[in-house]
């Protein structure tokens, strides 16, 4: 539904994307992540047609976004992080001038205004001034707005951005509902979202594409061994002496101790699971084993290790294998916490 080939945008000396190719599949809610400037709302504002690219090619739904940009709106609907809304307009009447924009009219604009606020949850505030609203409700109107023509695709920079948990939450499940019959392209800073809702991430930075996979599949790439933090009573350095002489043990560090209570992070290798191994080490002792948890990677911590690299290379490829030895940097960073 959404292919971009080599898509390159300067501004003067600022390179803000960097010859970009990737397709979103028909059907797929992909989240699309960087930190702030690396070029997503760049790409999302060139895609819907709002600027020009430098060079490259974009096509959205088979239409090229440079030669039939008015066919490709058709196709779209675009959420901007900034909401721009009328804001002396009430919301049933905004929305019912923008159907009438889309050409969505007679009985159809009616029945589409009145599903869009049903879905978005802003039914009870249809008769408001918009500018009497929150930040989030309005961000829910720009949604409702979105939907208004019923697109085949929908390109969402920051949904949630605004809106209280619960919120948040109705969001969540209404792309999900979305997803169901619409291509999403979802950009947002929220990561645990990213996991929740999207089957596949594309992650850019300073321009260029350095993720493109599920987030499984860069969670398995990523991943060198397993991390076990472990709470116990008993007599600290005999304990830590004893972890580390388990086999497959790479790592132990103390952490903080209040007490009688010691806790430890613990440094597996790959594909060891070394949890029983511990439990029978504190069986024999006679020592209290609290509680022992693995701390699982996550996209947060790929997400950081992708955007935070030196320029060390051109290519994506020297990129991503910087990355994969970047994981044992963060497994550091975590047992180099201080203590207390």
């Amino acid at each position: 539904m959404i292919k971009v080939q080599n898509l390159t945008k300067r501004y003067a000396a600022n390179l803000a994307v960097d010859d970009i190719s990737f397709e979103v599949h028909e059907g797929e809610v992909l989240g699309f992540l960087g930190p702030n400037g690396a070029g997503k709302s760049t790409t999302m504002r060139i895609l819907t047609c709002f600027i020009p690219a430098t060079a490259g090619f974009a096509w959205v739904a088979g239409c090229d976004v440079f030669t039939d940009s008015l066919n490709v709106r058709k196709q779209i609907g675009y959420l901007p992080e900034n909401v721009p809304l009328y804001l002396d307009m009430r919301v049933n009447e905004y929305l019912s001038f923008r159907a009438e924009l889309k050409k969505v009219r007679g009985k159809d604009r009616k029945m589409r205004v009145d599903e869009s606020l049903e879905r978005c949850g802003i039914v009870d505030v249809q008769n408001q001034m918009i500018g009497t609203l929150s930040k989030g409700y309005r961000q829910r109107v720009g949604l409702a707005d979105a939907l208004l023509h019923d697109p085949k695709i929908l390109i969402l920079d920051e949904p949630t951005i605004g809106l209280d948990p619960n919120q948040i939450r109705q969001v969540r499940q209404l792309i999900r509902e979305l997803g169901e019959k619409h291509t999403i392209l979802l950009s947002t800073h929220i990561l645990p979202e990213v996991e929740m809702v999207c089957g596949r991430v594309i992650i850019i930075d300073r321009g260029k594409l350095v993720a493109n996979d599920t987030p499984a599949n860069l969670l398995t790439k990523l991943k060198t061994g397993s991390v076990i933090e472990v709470q116990a009573k008993g007599p600290a350095a005999p304990i830590e002496k004893s972890l580390r002489g388990i086999a497959g043990v790479i790592k132990v560090e103390a952490k903080s101790n209040t007490g009688a209570t010691s806790n430890f992070v613990v440094e597996a290798g790959k594909d060891r699971d070394v949890r029983e191994d511990i439990y029978r080490a504190f069986v024999k002792n006679d020592w209290v084993l609290l509680e022992m948890k693995k701390i699982a990677v996550t996209l947060e911590e790929i997400f950081h290790q992708l955007t935070t690299m030196e320029e060390g290379g051109a290519v994506v490829k020297e990129r991503e294998q910087q990355a994969t030895a970047g994981i044992g940097q963060m497994v550091s960073g975590l047992f180099g916490k201080k203590k207390g």
